[in-house]
């Protein structure tokens, strides 16, 4: 009854289906969970006045999915509904953790953030309007903080041609993880004198078009194109190759490039990059390895959107990024997998990155290296089944700036209605 009591309400709110609609499948096939996260971050930043940096929140969301009402002629339309909010627990008021929104002089104790996606369906095409949450090689959401960062704009997704997606989008706006608000397209470029939330010139938004093609059951590959005005262009090509070697043991590899230039009135200027990412892992029953070699080509480093945006398709991506010029980087992982000991829900995972040769501030051959070690936890079956807990440790070492230490505690639980 609640749920059906849910989506009346946001269909009279948002009165996209009409009074003579039936909302049986609308209600039915909805999904709607609320999620609770605790997170702490302790981060100690070395030869800096105030080196102390985190905070400790708790947050709350309502993620509610609603199902496709039939509505004639094949279409079919729904609404997802996201509301986020989180508060601070403690935290140290004088530095931005990039968690919890800042002044300039100390973090708020709360803030929330509201977003609603309207979307349609005729047979295997979707388009979805609003906020948006990408997963591509040229735009994701964030959700390794607190609250999630994510989009406005419209994305347009097709499945009809067999082992095919195609992807048509248009971005106007970031929700930033530490914002309560939808903001104009900015780069990240802190050497610009950028503010907490506005890195520099904005543009008018970003345009995108994206290719996904499963060759055979083994082998896929992509090509991807976004253009955020005046800013920056991306080309991005990939293939992957996933098999079994043996009984136990599988494997997922990757071989990815961008290319990366300035685009239309070069709001920061020229830009000149390309990164190649080549990956491999191995799954052998409970064990896991990875390796991974990264390498920064051309004058600039890899150009990404301000308000922290995250690049997971690279593979050498970390507190430490790895995307100078010239900064090339190996990456290796061993994860292990506890159920096979009897303790089912618990694994573990230790990365190690190394990077060389990079250019930063006029010096060259500059080496950093980063160490995560995270530790996995989901109670399996009971009454607080899904009850999830993470713990991680980083250590970051750099030639060309101060060397850091973070820890990082997140308790997750997820009630389904």
């Amino acid at each position: 009854m609640r749920r059906q009591n849910l989506w009346i309400a946001i269909l009279a709110a948002t009165a996209t289906l009409g009074t003579s609609a039936t909302y049986a499948d609308f209600v039915d096939d909805s999904q709607v969970q609320l999620k609770f996260k605790n997170f702490y971050l302790d981060r100690q930043i070395e030869d800096t006045p105030n080196k102390n940096w985190g905070s400790w929140s708790q947050g709350i969301t309502l993620d509610a999915k609603s199902g496709y009402q039939d509505i004639g002629a094949g279409i079919q339309v729904g609404a997802d509904l996201l509301v986020q909010h989180a508060f601070k627990l403690n935290g140290r008021d004088t530095n931005a953790d990039f968690i919890l929104p800042h002044d300039g002089k100390e973090s708020k104790d709360n803030f929330g953030k509201v977003g609603v996606t309207l979307k349609a369906k005729v047979a295997q095409t979707e388009l979805k309007v609003g906020e948006i949450l990408p997963v591509s090689p040229v735009l994701v959401f964030d959700p390794s903080r607190q609250l999630l960062t994510t989009y406005s704009g419209a994305w347009l997704e097709s499945k009809d041609l067999k082992n095919t997606k195609l992807t048509l989008a248009y971005i106007d706006g970031i929700n930033n993880r530490y914002d309560n608000q939808f903001r104009d397209l900015t780069m990240f470029a802190p050497a610009k004198g950028a503010s907490y939330y506005d890195n520099g010139p904005a543009s008018d938004g970003m345009y995108i078009a994206g290719i996904d093609h499963q060759f055979t059951p083994e082998i896929s590959g992509s090509y991807w194109y976004a253009d955020v005005q005046d800013i920056y262009q991306q080309h991005y090509i990939g293939a992957n190759y996933k098999t079994k070697l043996g009984e136990k043991a599988k494997l997922d590899s990757h071989i990815r490039y961008f290319d990366n230039s300035d685009s239309g009135d070069k709001l920061y200027g020229e830009i000149d990059n390309q990164a190649l990412s080549v990956g491999a892992k191995v799954n052998y029953g409970s064990h896991t390895f990875g390796l991974g070699y990264q390498q920064m080509f051309g004058d600039n480093a890899f150009p990404t959107l301000g308000g922290w945006v995250p690049q997971p398709y690279l593979v050498n991506w970390g507190v430490a990024t790895f995307t100078n010029p010239d900064e090339k980087s190996w990456g290796f992982t061993y994860g292990y997998d506890f159920s096979e000991l009897g303790a089912k829900g618990l694994n573990t995972t230790a990365v190690y990155f190394t990077g060389s040769d990079a250019k930063y501030a006029g010096k060259t051959n500059q080496n950093s290296d980063e160490l995560n070690l995270i530790v996995n936890y989901t109670v399996p079956e009971g009454k607080l089944k899904g009850l999830g807990f993470q713990a991680m440790y980083i250590d970051a070492n750099f030639d060309y700036k101060s060397d850091l230490e973070e820890y990082r505690v997140a308790t997750t639980y997820t009630y389904k209605f």
